[in-house]
């Protein structure tokens, strides 16, 4: 097909179109997959030296009402929690939780690290 003397190659540009969208789905995808695992092969798991078991508050323990909750803590070079994040769980019981992971105590480190972890009330214990 011609016009004005140019010869416009439809084939050529669809694809070039295709290239374009398969490069940028694979970055894409790249940056949703490869860079979480990286990070979380960096993590630095502090050992815990002073745990502190939270209080069962006396009314859910009562009506047999359980669960865990799940926390993102933020633990300072000293080895002291700075900040607790709830994830999930029970809001009665993640104030019991929160106020007894403030007092737990980790191994020193060079900078402040992030953990999650998991906090079970169990009524029949």
């Amino acid at each position: 097909m011609a016009m004005s003397g140019k010869k416009f190659d439809t084939r050529g540009a669809a694809i070039r179109k295709i290239s374009w969208c398969v490069v940028n789905l694979s970055l894409i995808l790249c940056c949703f997959f490869v860079a979480p695992m990286r990070a979380q092969d960096a993590k630095v798991e502090r050992k815990l030296l002073t745990r502190v078991e939270p209080e069962y508050p006396p009314v859910l323990r009562m009506r047999q009402i359980g669960g865990t909750v799940r926390l993102e803590i933020t633990i300072t070079p000293k080895g002291t929690v700075e900040d607790a994040k709830v994830l999930g769980g029970n809001p009665v019981l993640a104030e019991s939780a929160i106020n007894a992971v403030r007092k737990w105590k980790y191994v020193a480190a060079e900078s402040a690290t992030t953990a999650t972890i998991s906090i079970e009330f169990n009524p029949f214990r």
